[in-house]
């Protein structure tokens, strides 16, 4: 495995459009021999799923009033808040055609790092959550591309949980699915939970100690690296500024639709939002949590110009792969979702 520093001129980067673009950039442009690491510790922004309506997700006025940086990533999943004690980690591989949505796989190293630190209770739960007891520090998603797969999550470390709730605006059906009354009562900080020595480290230490403990060594100086280049410099810029620094990429239009439907199902939160119009669909737009491998505005290129009833749009629906754009879902829950 080879690690990769968030550097440039020897200065570590905290901005989210960049880190999430140096990530895209190692994915798409950087084959080695190994899978990749990197982490990264974002100033405070949201980081919200691809698939996801991000006035939905985002409460704007709290954003705008504390200078909150919001960024749209390529995987699926939902929108997770950073700040500089969140640290993020991704591991970046080849796509066997068995490691996407197992995300037991990529977490088991960071789970075996913290037991080791003191933290017995941390655990891989549900979906693609990471917890101790009933709260959460961790979530996960992943992406694939052309054969190549990064699956990266975040680790509260010792982050501002009041920023947390100020600045997320969680589903209604979400929370009661949960049984919780709110996001404060099921998050939690990894530092209180772990031993008495390293009680005393900042985010930076912290993730020392994990790199160590997922490469087997006794100092940085044996990690295998691989360092950015110029050349690899001018393509995370030219990335950046196409889609993670951009307005368009990170909020996009939401026009206004007639319908507009919400369940929480088993592959997630999905919400869809259609114009209908002399009996057809005109207009269609799908949002949610869910992990997705392909396009979904191929899904609702099927299905616009579609007659507005049941039958059709199982037909519609029928003509994509609904495991690949969303997961295992049952075509019925899709169905009864739209109609």
């Amino acid at each position: 495995m080879y690690y990769v520093k968030n550097e440039r001129d020897g200065k570590e980067i905290h901005d989210a459009s960049t880190n999430l673009a140096i990530e895209y950039h190692l994915l798409n442009h950087v084959h080695l021999d190994e899978p990749i690491l990197l982490f990264y510790i974002n100033d405070n922004a949201i980081i919200v799923g691809k698939n996801q309506n991000t006035y939905e997700e985002v409460n704007t006025s709290y954003v705008e009033e504390h200078g909150v940086n919001v960024v749209r990533r390529l995987s699926g999943g939902g929108a997770v808040y950073h700040d500089l004690g969140v640290l993020n980690f991704c591991f970046l591989t080849d796509d066997d055609g068995d490691s996407f949505r197992n995300f037991k796989k990529f977490t088991d190293p960071v789970i075996d790092a913290l037991q080791k630190m003191g933290v017995s209770g941390a655990e891989l739960r549900g979906r693609n959550d990471l917890v101790i007891g009933d709260k959460k520090f961790s979530g996960n998603a992943m992406y694939s591309k052309d054969g190549r797969m990064t699956a990266h999550g975040t680790m509260l470390f010792n982050s501002q949980i009041d920023a947390v709730v100020g600045a997320l605006k969680p589903k209604k059906h979400k929370l009661e699915s949960k049984g919780v009354k709110s996001i404060k009562s099921r998050v939690t900080n990894i530092k209180p939970y772990l031993s008495d020595e390293y009680q005393n480290l900042n985010t930076k230490s912290f993730r020392e100690k994990i790199l160590l403990n997922i490469f087997g060594v006794d100092s940085t100086e044996d990690v295998k690296e691989y360092k950015l280049t110029d050349e690899d410099w001018e393509q995370i810029e030219e990335f950046r500024d196409e889609y993670t620094g951009n307005w368009d990429w990170n909020y996009g239009e939401s026009p206004d639709f007639d319908l507009e439907r919400s369940e929480r199902l088993s592959i997630g939160s999905v919400e869809v939002k259609l114009n209908v119009d002399a009996g057809k669909i005109q207009d269609i737009k799908i949002y949610g949590d869910f992990f997705g491998m392909g396009e979904i505005s191929d899904v609702e290129d099927k299905l616009r110009g579609v007659q507005y009833q049941a039958k059709a749009i199982e037909e519609a629906l029928n003509q994509v792969d609904i495991d690949k754009y969303f997961g295992d879902v049952e075509l019925s829950e899709l169905v009864d979702l739209i109609y």
